[in-house]
C-alpha cells in the first residue's frame, strides 16, 4: 500500500470506510452473537434440535453458570500463554508497519497442541471426567463471552496510550461504539507478547479440539463406544486445526492480522464463537446418535480429503509466492505487474477462481456437517454461516484489492472472473 503523509495520520470518522453496519453492526453484533452462541449450544443439546422452535427453550441459571467454569477457562489462557513464551519453535517477522518496523513472533502453536495433547492422555489414563465438559459448555460459553467484553473493554482503554502509526486505519473513527468492535490498535503487545496473534490460534482453536473430545468421552460414558459418525467428526476438526497450527507462519499476511484492529469482534470470535460454534456437530452427536455406513463415510472422507487439498495446496502457492516469488515452485506462473511492485498470480490455483482457499475450506464444512445425517438443520449451521462469512470476507478482500491494485485488479478480474465456485460465483 503505498503511505502519503495524510495516510500515516490516524483517519477520522469521516475518511474511513466502516464495515458490518457501521454503528448499527457494532451495537447489535455484541449482544445478538453471544446469545446465538448459547442458543445453538442450547439447541444441539436439546432432543428436538430445532432452531425454529420460538419462544425458544431457555436455560435455568443453574445451567448457565458453575463456578467451575471460569476457573477452567482463567487456567486453559494461563496454560497457552505460558507455552507462548517459552522458547519453543522459531521465530518469525511480520510484515513492515506503517512506521518501517517488523514485529517478531513466536511460531510455536503446534508445540502448544501436541502438550495438549500429551497431558489430555495422561489426564484420560488417571481417568479424568472429561465427558463433564458437555454439561459445562453453557458456563463455559457464559464465561468466554464475558471474558470476551473484559478483555475489549481493556483494548479499547488502552489504545488511547498507543502511538497513532500502531492504530488500525479502521478502528480510528472517533465512533467509540464502533471502534470498541472493530477494534483501535492494530497489534496491542504487552511487552513482547502480542494479544492479537496469540488469541488468533491458541486458546480457542485448540479449546475447540478438547471440546471435541469431551463430547466424544461423553458419548463413550452414554453408549460404551464413540459413533464413527463422532470419530469422524473429531477425525476432520483436529486435522483442520493442526494444519493452521503447523502452518501458523501464515497468519502473519492475513487480513486479521495485517489490516484489522484487536477490538471485540476478533476478540469474541477467537475466545467464543470458533470453540463454541464451529464444533456443534459433535455436541449434536451425543444427544443424537447416527448410524453411518461404511460407504457413506468413504464418501464423506473423500470430500474432506478433496477440500484439505484444494484448500492446503492454494494457500502453500499464496505463502510461497508472497514470500519468496523466485521460488522454482512458483517461479513458472503466469503473475500481472501492479503500480505497487507486487504481482498478481493468474495461473495455478489462483487462475481457476480468486479465492480457491475459500473453495476448499467450504467443502471441508460440508463433510463435516454430513456425518450428522439430514434430520435436522441445526449440525448444518457452520456450513451455512461460513458460506455467508467467506462471501462477506470475499468482498471485503475485492474493495481492498480494488484501491490498492487498481487497473492492474480489473485486468486480474477479467482474467479470473469467478469469485470462490468455478463457473457459479
Amino acid at each position: 500500500m503505498r503511505l502519503n503523509n495524510q495516510a500515516s495520520k490516524p483517519r477520522s470518522s469521516h475518511d474511513t470506510e466502516r464495515e458490518f453496519g457501521g454503528t448499527l453492526g457494532a451495537l447489535c453484533i455484541p449482544i445478538f452473537l453471544p446469545l446465538t452462541v448459547l442458543f445453538l449450544i442450547c439447541m444441539s443439546r436439546s432432543p428436538e434440535a430445532s432452531v425454529f422452535q420460538w419462544p425458544p427453550l431457555l436455560p435455568s441459571s443453574d445451567e448457565l453458570w458453575d463456578p467451575l467454569a471460569p476457573l477452567l477457562l482463567l487456567g486453559w489462557i494461563a496454560f497457552h500463554a505460558l507455552l507462548y513464551l517459552m522458547p519453543l519453535g522459531k521465530v518469525s517477522e511480520g510484515l513492515v508497519l506503517r512506521d518501517g518496523t517488523r514485529l517478531k513472533y513466536p511460531i510455536n502453536g503446534f508445540h502448544g497442541l501436541c502438550v495438549t495433547g500429551v497431558l489430555l492422555l495422561l489426564f484420560l489414563g488417571l481417568g479424568a471426567p472429561l465427558g463433564h465438559l458437555f454439561e459445562l459448555l453453557l458456563p463455559l460459553a457464559v464465561s468466554a463471552v464475558a471474558m470476551s467484553f473484559l478483555l475489549s473493554v481493556y483494548l479499547y482503554i488502552r489504545s488511547f496510550w498507543a502511538p497513532s502509526h500502531a492504530l488500525a486505519l479502521g478502528g480510528n473513527t472517533g465512533n467509540p461504539l464502533y471502534d470498541f468492535f472493530i477494534g483501535r490498535e492494530l497489534n496491542p503487545r504487552i511487552g513482547n507478547f502480542d494479544l492479537k496473534y496469540f488469541c488468533e490460534l491458541r486458546p480457542g482453536l485448540i479449546g475447540w479440539v478438547v471440546i471435541n473430545l469431551g463430547m466424544l468421552m461423553k458419548e463413550v460414558e452414554l453408549r460404551g463406544s464413540p459413533s464413527l459418525a463422532m470419530l469422524l467428526v473429531n477425525s476432520f476438526q483436529l486435522l483442520y486445526v493442526a494444519d493452521a497450527l503447523w502452518n501458523e507462519e501464515a497468519v502473519l499476511t492475513t487480513m486479521d492480522i495485517v489490516h484489522d484492529g484487536f477490538g471485540f469482534m476478533l476478540v469474541f470470535g477467537d475466545l467464543a464463537w470458533v470453540p463454541f460454534t464451529y464444533g456443534l456437530q459433535a455436541a449434536f452427536l451425543v444427544v443424537h446418535p447416527q448410524t453411518l455406513s461404511w460407504l457413506g463415510a468413504a464418501v464423506i472422507v473423500t470430500l474432506n480429503g478433496i477440500g484439505y487439498y484444494i484448500f492446503r495446496k492454494s494457500n502453500s502457492q499464496k505463502n510461497q509466492f508472497r514470500r519468496e516469488p523466485t521460488h522454482p515452485s512458483v517461479a513458472r506462473l503466469e503473475t500481472i505487474a501492479t503500480a505497487t511492485g507486487k504481482r498478481l498470480l493468474v495461473s495455478g490455483w489462483w487462475g481457476l477462481v480468486r479465492h480457491p482457499n475459500y473453495l476448499g475450506d467450504l467443502l471441508m464444512a460440508l463433510a463435516w456437517s454430513l456425518p450428522c445425517g439430514f434430520s435436522h438443520i441445526m449440525p448444518y449451521f457452520y456450513v451455512i454461516y461460513f458460506a455467508v462469512l467467506l462471501i462477506h470476507r470475499e468482498d471485503r478482500d475485492e474493495r481492498q484489492c480494488r484501491t490498492k491494485y487498481g487497473i492492474a485488479w480489473d485486468t486480474y478480474c477479467r482474467r479470473v472472473p469467478y469469485r470462490i465456485f468455478p463457473y457459479i460465483y
